[in-house]
């Protein structure tokens, strides 16, 4: 009997209580600001509990809150300690973001940090600031934050398919979930769009442009749905979590989840269909589960088949199935529903109670009146079926008993109790009655524990049978002389019984927790192995022998290539055995079941004539490849307990090959890095001793260029000669202005300047190669003063302006555009020769990159990579276009800034004496 409110707790789950609380003791505690979208009132909810918690002498500051310039906002900050933002400098930008490093100095009791879900600037400690929360909690600091629910990762794919926004910034469930508090702020759709009209979400404009697209009403109705589920969620895991540690074992009934129970008779499918259409309707979760008891050990491999098959159907239509063990129906089922707070238990109408035995509902109703039971009928059939269904459903258990699967057990059991008695008779003489019986007892106990209860159910019967004829007076007769011993075969019969129920009861349990302990230690003794496995080889190697260990099956890894094409597995080790029937091996339901991340073959949807079950192989990236399987026994893995199993093993190795994949990744990485330090320090090298001796190069040929009389030959020899020495030192310089960007020694002199000087500037310098083109200016008036290093930017220019003359024939229009963009000005380099190469547009600003990898075209394929280093230097960014009607076009763009005020001047002074 099942106690109604309270049972003792379980050690184990007390002490894991009282490990996690003292873990949370010294962490500082999370609240969030849940909502649905911005302009809910979340920053205003999170100000408003701050504000009364600081007037009751709460120390308390403001890390960080992003007011969007509502008024209301603004108010509430007044008065409160707010902490100063942080500035970092990136790419000549300065960037505002919270100080983690002064709250950790201030060290509040309490911290209000907003928008939890915010990517850092560059450079900053942690790149997303809910790992700047983490740091905070970990240190004993409390924390308020908000969270809109289209920032949470799981749901950031759907809310993009409802909006169309897909957003950036997200931060993980398991944040979510680990928060102490979550406060849901919520107001209706209309009232949210009447705030953003009335500009108290966004300014007028941005407003305007936000409800045309994000904030339509069907998009916030969605969201607002999601959010309060989520938000349920959250607290039907506080509930759970509040239960287990106060050892509530009554049930909440604060949700409609539904658990269905089937048993061995067949007909089941309808309380599987049934009940999943009734969860549709509640929309809620529900489980499916049998109860296996030592009874139920003896049933056929039709019955076994059917069962498994029957859990399968749940778990196509979406249940949680598990098969329980256990001695009594009725008390398994309601310790289940207890330990998940199911409140509704569906069961199938059993065959009729007799006078001895009352059905299961009627013991679980007994048992637990507090649940609340639904029967269904028996689904509608053709005569003959329904008297199979019938007959089959009121006489499984009894079968299970009366007609053993196994005759040699009880004919081995009677034998047990007649050797007992050949071997207690000649001992008559010297062992009282009493003693005989203990004997015929322990005969029993023997024959339990070796072939369970129905074989010593039958040992019991025999044994009191022989003991009355062999050794009771008058001997070899089933007369009795003394009505006492009446009572001995009464009490040697029960305690016969009894022990054979409870040792039965004991082997079952015994084999149950073997089988478990079993299934821990193989998936321990994997994941270690797979822990210390650095080659993909190897995992396939520990896959493989592990999978043929565990589950007497054959195994193969099916890995992907560049292309994500699945390949024909190979024989890695030579002890390795192939694949059992490797022929049968299907590829393209392998594929299928890779591109689609669900398993096919055996005991599927998909293809389940295949001799195969294919699993893919399903890492927290990405699929990693499929684990293919090939069973003796094609029922064993229609099994919950066998294919959760097969699960965690498939998952433990997708785990295992992306993590090996990473490191090939981080190896690869590291010897570029390692070769780039190199090259550039043999750029920075070769520059260094080539730009001394062709100075001196340039200027001899200079001087021998002017050095009078000379020859005509002589003449055009010596200005071929200057002018190829000057190649050679541009060459060398762009080698050695790309090492000293690589290594970082570059330094911005950053002055307002004229933009039409440094064009002027880079037009004189660029005179000699662009002598044969037409060169147009196309820039705006009165363009502002920007702040730039105007020797890098003129070096920008020259090196588009060479580019353009190099890849365009001579008498080729190059033109100059600059205009004021938003925030930034927009400079282009256009030109109307042959074009960019189709596809290149992004990788001819790599180093050694060039527009025509074989050319007569003199360059080493330096001079775009080095404007790209230079401009992103000073906070823009560069990119190239094709131009319609031919040709090509550079484009970048430099943050224009504010310009220093001029100072005022007396008039009076300019004209004083």
């Amino acid at each position: 009997m099942y106690p109604h409110t309270h049972q003792r707790p379980d050690p184990d789950v007390l002490l894991a209580q009282v490990q996690v609380q003292e873990r949370r003791a010294s962490r500082g505690k999370l609240r969030i600001y849940f909502g649905a979208s911005a302009g809910v009132g979340k920053t205003y909810a999170m100000l408003t509990a701050a504000r009364k918690l600081y007037a009751d002498q709460q120390d308390l500051i403001v890390g960080i809150v992003e007011t969007h310039g509502r008024s209301e906002t603004l108010v509430l900050l007044e008065g409160l300690d707010v902490l100063p933002l942080k500035n970092i400098e990136y790419h000549g930008r300065m960037l505002t973001e919270f100080d983690i490093d002064a709250a950790l100095v201030r060290h509040p009791a309490l911290i209000l940090v907003d928008e939890l879900a915010h990517s850092n600037a560059p450079n900053s400690r942690h790149p997303k600031r809910w790992q700047d929360v983490e740091e905070l909690l970990s240190v004993g600091i409390d924390v308020f934050t908000t969270v809109n629910v289209q920032h949470l990762e799981s749901l950031n794919d759907v809310v993009g398919g409802i909006t169309g926004v897909r957003v950036s910034e997200t931060l993980p469930d398991t944040v979510f979930d680990k928060a102490d508090e979550v406060v849901l702020v919520d107001i209706p759709a209309d009232e949210l769009l009447a705030r953003l009209k009335a500009g108290k979400v966004y300014q007028i404009p941005q407003a305007e442009r936000a409800s045309h697209n994000f904030f339509r009403r069907g998009n916030l109705i969605a969201l607002r749905e999601l959010a309060l589920r989520r938000t349920a969620d959250r607290i039907e895991d506080d509930v759970q979590a509040y239960r287990v540690e106060k050892s509530i074992n009554t049930v909440w009934k604060t949700d409609t989840a539904l658990l269905a129970c089937i048993g061995a008779r067949s007909g089941d499918e309808h309380v599987i269909r049934s009940t999943a259409r009734l969860a549709n309707q509640l929309n809620t979760d529900w489980h499916v589960i049998y109860i296996e008891t030592p009874q139920l050990q003896d049933l056929t491999i039709e019955q076994h088949a059917r069962i498994l098959k029957t859990l399968k159907l749940g778990e196509d239509l979406g249940a949680r199935t598990a098969i329980v063990s256990g001695n009594h129906i009725a008390q398994e089922i309601i310790a289940y529903a207890r330990s998940h707070n199911f409140s509704k238990i569906i069961l199938g109408r059993n065959h009729r109670p007799t006078f001895w035995r009352s059905s299961t509902l009627q013991q679980i109703a007994s048992l637990a009146p507090d649940i609340d039971l639904i029967e269904l009928g028996r689904a509608t059939e053709t005569s003959a079926t329904s008297k199979t269904t019938t007959s089959d459903a009121s006489n499984t258990q009894s079968n299970a008993t009366m007609f053993p699967q196994n005759f040699w057990h009880y004919l081995l059991a009677v034998l047990a109790s007649l050797f007992t008695a050949a071997v207690a008779t000649p001992l008559l003489l010297y062992l009282d009655l009493a003693n005989i019986v203990m004997l015929f007892l322990l005969t029993v106990v023997l024959v339990a524990v070796r072939f369970g209860r129905g074989p010593a159910v039958t040992s019991t019967v025999v044994g009191v049978a022989a003991f009355d004829f062999f050794f009771v007076p008058p001997r070899f007769s089933f007369a009795v002389s003394d009505v006492q011993y009446v009572v001995t075969f009464a009490v040697m019969l029960v305690v016969g019984l009894i022990t054979a129920h409870l040792t039965a009861g004991l082997r079952y349990q015994a084999r149950i927790a073997s089988r478990r302990e079993s299934r821990s230690r193989a998936l321990y003794e994997f994941a270690r192995e797979l822990s210390s496995a650095l080659q993909t080889e190897q995992i396939f190697e520990m896959t493989h022998k592990f999978i043929v260990r565990t589950f007497r099956a054959q195994a193969t890894l099916l890995l992907p290539d560049q292309a994500g094409r699945l390949q024909t597995p190979l024989n890695v080790a030579e002890n390795t055995p192939e694949v059992t029937n490797n022929t049968l091996l299907d590829l393209g339901i392998a594929q299928w079941a890779f591109d689609h991340a669900m398993p096919a073959g055996v005991g599927t949807d998909t293809l389940p004539g295949s001799s195969f079950f294919y699993l893919p192989l399903v890492a927290p990236m990405r699929t990693r490849g499929v684990l293919a399987v090939q069973m003796e026994n094609r029922p064993w893995i229609l099994i919950p307990e066998q294919h959760q199993q097969l699960d965690t093993f498939a998952a433990l190795t997708a785990i295992a090959l992306e993590r090996v994949h990473y490191i090939e990744v981080a190896q690869d990485a590291l010897l570029h890095m390692e070769s780039e330090r190199l090259r550039n320090s043999l750029l920075s090298a070769l520059s260094h001793d080539l730009r001394t001796p062709l100075t001196a190069l340039v200027g001899l040929s200079e001087s021998l260029l002017r050095s009078k009389p000379l020859t005509e030959v002589q003449q055009t020899l010596s200005a071929a000669l200057h002018k190829e020495a000057l190649r050679m030192s541009q060459l060398v310089s762009n080698l050695l202005d790309m090492a000293r960007i690589q290594s970082g020694e570059v330094k911005l002199n950053l002055q307002w300047q004229a933009l039409e000087e440094v064009v002027g500037s880079a037009l004189r310098a660029s005179d000699s190669f662009l002598g044969q083109h037409e060169i147009q200016l196309r820039m705006a008036q009165d363009l502002p003063l920007i702040p730039i290093d105007a020797v890098l930017i003129e070096r920008v220019l020259c090196n588009l302006l060479e580019n353009a003359s190099k890849y365009t024939p001579a008498g080729s229009r190059i033109t100059i555009t600059a205009e004021v963009g938003h925030d930034f000005l927009d400079v282009a380099v256009n030109d109307n020769g042959p074009g960019l190469p189709v596809g290149k547009e992004e990788t001819i600003f790599e180093k050694f990159t060039r527009g025509e990898r074989e050319s007569a075209t003199p360059g080493i394929g330096l001079g775009l990579a080095i404007c790209r280093a230079i401009i992103e230097a000073h906070g823009g960014t560069i990119r190239a276009r094709q131009v319609l009607g031919g040709g090509a076009s550079i484009l970048f763009t430099l943050p224009l800034g504010t310009p220093p005020a001029m100072p005022e001047v007396d008039e009076s002074e300019l004209y004083h004496d």
